[in-house]
């Protein structure tokens, strides 16, 4: 700590803290245009300056520390001179219409406060406006080259598409295509916009409905990072949403989908009213008729075919509070296990191999490990296009030192980054991750000390592993077996090395396995509890983690506790018998429609059809249902082909609870706008329809608060954590009391109860789905950054213009081969069924390998996909079919 004396106040500050950082916090404000948390300060808008006694000299306070003993004055007459006269130099070329027509934007805030007035300001009419970019407008006559657009692009988002042009007084900020800033590489993240003093860069949102009027701090809808985001509302409609500043997740950033992909809450096709459908029409009913008409279809199946014919399906975008209740549903008022939720078609692979091996199954570290790790390894996940956050976050540690390792078969973005790419062929994750931890083994880079702690079984998986030499597995995977060797020894010795997977491990016939060989990795290197290290997967969707832990699994229940060892807790809060039978997976549901077992189908934002690989079988299986019940905000493809009743819910910015993330952080969603129409949320929805089957006592929960504390008494994991605690932060569990910081790093000195770890031997199996002379390319697929999942919300918002449809990424020499155009509309034929897109020539691809996604129902890209399975969660194996490509006639 440091001495020092502001304005006649003499204060103890923390070392190295810059002028203006001691002064706010001690109340001082001190005016800045060009300074931002976020970013290194630059001092070039001199608005800052500060008179410092010592040698009667002024600074720029952004960008000086404080020392023992600095005498401060940041209001003295000189320095107030000082700012007017910079106002007045920058008035004097910005334009006199935007700083009356927008007295809010900084710079004009500031200019007011100092005296300044229209006539100081240039009469000229502003002439450089660029309307090309779907989300921010462009009007340089605004710039007062401050620099901190390029700043925060460069240094938060790692991104470098402003760039300075010329010199002097002809010097201009110009976006990296030097042209139409809707040409450039900007990837809408919005924080030039956000750190913009004057409005040079803008939110066309607010251009178009006015300045928010209220604030509300919620966490994003969108992927498992868990960003927060404080939504800006007028008039009872989002109008622009920013970053939490403050946030321990995302610190001041947003990718495109949570800062600007709010408009499907007031979409015109949003439906807002229950409805039935009753001989092929759709009619609105009001909520008791709806309500009322379920009830009743339940009880009439439960007692003509029994409970298990019923089954419900909880949905990653609800909170945990509704996750709970629809698991809870399906256990104490239909008396069934039959429960799943969207985890089961990605990361329960990932679930169920770290529970087996470690004891958890979930993320062993946090995201602000990233700048601790000396080594990062992505394995199947293009991170920043999908959890674009970290995947800015370990874009900058890179770029400040840290190594990379990019294990993919595609070239995305971070392999420009990385140290080395292993560009492995679709399918032999086990048998190149085998061959990794054979060259550890090898080349005597093991940890040992570990090893002899907290490691079983290593002399077994030492025999086993020789079977996967690097050179062995080479011809298999499609990598150069030196490759292999150099990730082996840099993820062994530049530690702690930190490893980070998505589906591109998961989503296989051999899924589960895959990421238990990952696991070995880290158990044979000693990468795990400690900081800067762990097995790390990226959660989907906001709160996948939270559903399936919550209990929407038909074998766990809240805490993610098998059944039978939490029985006895679970039956002496709610008062009544737990099913004894096993439950359903969704999967296993669509199987059991098929044969007429699975008589009802609740899904709760969900949309089945749309969702599952092989859609032509899950159609077979809806169709045979008696009842399908669909519970979202808009006529997703499963309502529209197979529902009978539409039961409108209201999205996340409509409502009250909590999220849960990737790093295990629970967190607050809170209220931003009114429900739309006659919409609910669905905890009134699920606790409406237990009341009408005669269960209102087990759900007579006001709000979400009390879902909350019924939760704490059954999850003693999660007792710590409370609405009060996490009302301005989340927190990590486990978190077993209330006066529990919460864990941020999992394992440090036992897995979950346990000493020590089995490393598992894992024999490879390939799939069964192969190339063919009919079928000779090699299909994965995968999201993009601009959509999201089923389409559900990004289709509905501008998002559209950036991504209009799906497309088939092919390499260049396969589109000579086959004689196309980039975007050329192909017919996509797989042995399953077939659809039709617009092709993408592009180096990412390897030839012989394609990849698609499936945001677009148009397209419904999962009509093509393969009918294969992870052996052990039933998985679908998204991530490889086997395709050709057509032409189409004419």
């Amino acid at each position: 700590m440091v001495r020092a004396t502001i304005n006649g106040k003499t204060c103890e500050f923390q070392d190295g803290a810059t002028i203006l950082a001691a002064a706010r916090s001690i109340g001082i404000d001190i005016p800045t245009l060009c300074h931002d948390d976020r970013i290194e300060p630059a001092g070039a808008c001199r608005m800052c300056l500060v008179h410092i006694h010592d040698g009667g000299r002024e600074a720029a306070s952004c960008a000086t520390v404080i020392t023992e003993g600095m005498v401060v004055e940041t209001e003295s007459e000189e320095g107030e001179n000082s700012r007017r006269w910079n106002l007045r130099m920058l008035a004097k070329d910005y334009p006199a219409e935007a700083f009356n027509a927008y007295p809010e934007v900084p710079l004009h805030r500031l200019a007011t406060d100092h005296g300044l007035t229209d006539a100081d300001f240039s009469q000229f009419q502003p002439g450089r406006t660029d309307d090309s970019h779907t989300y921010i407008r462009v009007d340089m006559s605004r710039c007062i080259k401050c620099f901190a657009c390029s700043r925060i692009c460069d240094e938060l988002q790692g991104q470098f598409v402003w760039q300075v042009a010329g010199r002097g007084e002809n010097m201009a900020l110009v976006p990296d295509s030097y042209g139409a800033f809707g040409e450039s590489s900007c990837v809408s993240c919005g924080a030039c916009a956000d750190v913009c003093p004057t409005g040079a860069l803008e939110d066309k949102s607010i251009l178009k409905y006015g300045a928010p009027t209220s604030w509300t701090r919620t966490t994003c809808p969108y992927c498992g990072t868990g960003c927060e985001m404080d939504v800006g509302v007028l008039n009872d409609k989002i109008v622009q949403i920013k970053p939490a500043k403050d946030s321990p997740v995302n610190k001041g950033h947003l990718c495109v989908k949570g800062r600007y992909s709010f408009d499907f809450v007031d979409a015109p096709d949003r439906v807002t009213t229950p409805m039935i459908c009753q001989n092929g029409e759709w009619r609105s009913v009001s909520w008791n008729e709806a309500i009322q008409f379920c009830a009743e279809k339940f009880t009439s199946t439960i007692e003509e075919h029994g409970p298990d014919a019923v089954a419900v399906l909880g949905s990653a975008r609800a909170t945990n509070e509704e996750n709970y209740l629809a698991q809870k549903f399906a256990r104490v008022v239909v008396g069934t296990n039959n429960v799943d939720c969207c985890a089961r078609v990605c990361h329960t692979p990932t679930a169920a191999a770290m529970k087996m091996m470690i004891g958890t199954g979930a993320a062993t570290n946090s995201f602000d490990d990233i700048e601790l790790a000396k080594t990062i390894v992505l394995c199947g996940t293009n991170t920043t296009e999908n959890h674009p956050i970290p995947g800015a976050r370990i874009k900058k540690a890179v770029i400040n030192g840290a190594h990379l390792i990019v294990i993919d078969p595609r070239r995305t973005e971070l392999t420009k980054y990385a140290d080395i790419h292993l560009q492995l062929r679709p399918g032999t994750n086990v048998p190149l991750f085998n061959s990794l931890a054979y060259a550890i083994i090898d080349e005597g880079l093991t940890d040992q000390n570990f090893i002899r702690h907290r490691v079983d079984e290593f002399e077994e998986f030492r025999k086993f592993a020789a079977d996967y030499t690097p050179e062995k597995v080479a011809n298999e995977c499609g990598v150069d077996p030196e490759l292999i060797r150099r990730a082996a020894r840099i993820y062994a010795t530049a530690k702690p090395a930190m490893l980070f997977h998505g589906l591109g491990i998961t989503e296989h016939f051999q899924g589960t396995e895959g990421v238990m060989t990952i696991v070995n990795l880290a158990l044979l290197t000693g990468n795990i509890g400690v900081p800067g290290a762990g097995v790390n997967p990226l959660r989907g969707q906001n709160n996948v983690q939270g559903s399936a832990h919550m209990g929407c699994d038909p074998g766990i229940l809240t805490g993610s506790a098998s059944i039978e060892s939490v029985r006895g807790l679970f039956e002496d809060v709610w008062g009544t018998h737990i099913p004894e039978k096993g439950g359903l997976n969704q999967l296993q549901m669509m199987d059991a429609a098929r044969s007429g077992k699975l008589k009802a189908l609740w899904t709760i934002g969900y949309d089945v059809f749309l969702s599952n690989a092989n859609a032509h079988a899950t159609a077979a299986s809806l169709d045979d249902l008696d009842l399908c019940i669909v519970q979202d905000l808009f006529f997703n493809e499963t309502a529209k082909k197979f529902a009978n009743v539409f039961l409108p819910a209201v999205s996340s910015y409509e409502k009250d609870g909590t999220f849960m993330s990737s790093e295990r952080r629970v967190q607050r969603v809170r209220r931003a706008v009114s429900p739309r129409g006659d919409a609910r949320s669905d905890r009134e929805i699920i606790c409406t329809m237990a009341a009408a089957m005669g269960k209102g006592k087990d759900f007579a929960f006001e709000s979400p608060q009390d879902v909350w504390e019924e939760i704490r008494r059954v999850w003693p994991a999660g007792y710590g954590i409370t609405y009060d605690r996490i009302d301005k932060s989340g927190l990590q569990w486990p978190c077993h009391s209330e006066d529990h910081p919460g864990t941020t790093i999992l394992h440090a000195k036992e897995f979950s109860g346990r000493k020590t770890a089995a490393l598992k031997r894992i024999k490879y199996r390939p799939t069964k789905e192969t190339v063919s002379a009919q079928f000779p390319l090699l299909m994965t697929t995968g999201r993009t950054l601009t959509q999201f999942n089923a389409g559900t919300m990004t289709m509905r918002t501008p998002n559209t213009e950036l991504r209009p449809t799906d497309l088939l990424t092919m390499s260049p020499a396969d589109a000579v081969t086959l004689g196309v155009a980039n975007g050329e509309k192909i017919r996509l034929v797989s042995r399953y069924g077939e659809a039709l897109l617009p092709i993408e020539i592009s180096r990412q691809m390897q030839p012989g390998q394609v990849f698609a996604t499936f945001h677009d129902p148009r397209v419904f890209l999962n009509y093509a996909t393969s009918e294969h399975r992870d052996r052990f969660t039933q998985a679908p194996e998204f991530k490889v079919t086997a395709v050709r490509v057509e032409k189409l006639a004419g």
